[in-house]
């Protein structure tokens, strides 16, 4: 198994090992695990394995975390589908880390891609412990006191606004009331630090005026995601990327319409930001 990292922040191309391998061998995946957690994203290319393996694969990470607005892979239930096609294109293009509304947010998410646009269509993803590293003591120490409202009605408000989208997420609605959570987190496997707010789901920043609290916000998007946080991926048929929520951020770039694209993605449960 050979290790090529990325970028400077975050990220690695692991290459030399077949997703076969891995689920069928305990030292091999403490391995990919650890690497996951030293470089925060990883990327597998040439991985073309059947749903089900992906989703072996995925349950060494942990118990799954289902999501109430994807439809998933027929005999692999934990296998959730995101597909943009001409006549439904994706929503999703705000920097963000998965689920934070809920009150135990994913620790991982896995993705496989299935069908790839010939052009478009990358992913970005942010290191939020970089991110925190480079504030200045006073700002480190003055966020660190601090906790943000997260809301699931926040990040899907695109398919409220549709008709009959009330209705169709309503039972997502009621089994997501908005939480909070610290604004920096500290990683329970490396005690680093992270700023743990993102674009679409948090609301607000608890005991701020709203002037407050959006200036500080937008502030804190900026700056985890300024260029030199950042890794890039061009996805290819059978590119497989895992990233820890807990100290990452990602975004799709959707420069890709009106083309296919479709993707496996996997999330696993964790526990509550601290």
């Amino acid at each position: 198994m050979q290790v090529r990292k990325a970028a400077g922040a975050l990220g690695a191309y692991i290459s030399d090992v077949d997703l076969k391998d891995i689920v069928t061998s305990n030292n091999l995946f403490r391995k990919v695990r650890d690497l996951v957690i030293e470089h925060e994203v990883v990327f597998f290319r040439d991985q073309n394995v059947e749903p089900q393996v992906f989703q072996a694969f995925a349950r060494s990470f942990g118990a799954v975390l289902g999501h109430p607005a994807y439809q998933t892979v027929q005999g692999a239930d934990d296998v959730q589908i995101l597909e943009s096609t001409p006549e439904n294109l994706s929503k999703i293009e705000a920097w963000h880390s998965d689920m934070t509304f809920a009150l135990e947010p994913p620790n991982y998410t896995l993705l496989h891609g299935q069908i790839i646009p010939e052009y478009g269509g990358d992913t970005l993803w942010a290191s939020a412990t970089t991110a925190y590293k480079t504030l200045s003591t006073p700002m480190q120490n003055f966020f660190a006191g601090l906790t943000a409202g997260h809301d699931f009605r926040h990040g899907f408000k695109e398919s409220l606004a549709e008709p009959g989208g009330p209705e169709r997420l309503a039972g997502a609605i009621a089994a997501n009331p908005p939480v909070e959570h610290p604004l920096v987190c500290t990683h329970p496997d490396t005690g680093k630090k992270a700023l743990y707010v993102n674009s679409l789901f948090t609301t607000h920043i608890k005991g701020l005026s709203k002037l407050e609290g959006d200036r500080l916000l937008q502030f804190l998007y900026s700056h985890i995601v300024s260029e030199e946080h950042t890794v890039r991926l061009s996805w290819e048929p059978q590119t497989i990327a895992i990233w820890d929520n807990r100290s990452t951020q990602h975004k799709p770039v959707n420069d890709f319409f009106p083309q296919h694209r479709k993707m496996h993605r996997v999330t696993i449960c964790g526990g509550k930001p601290a």
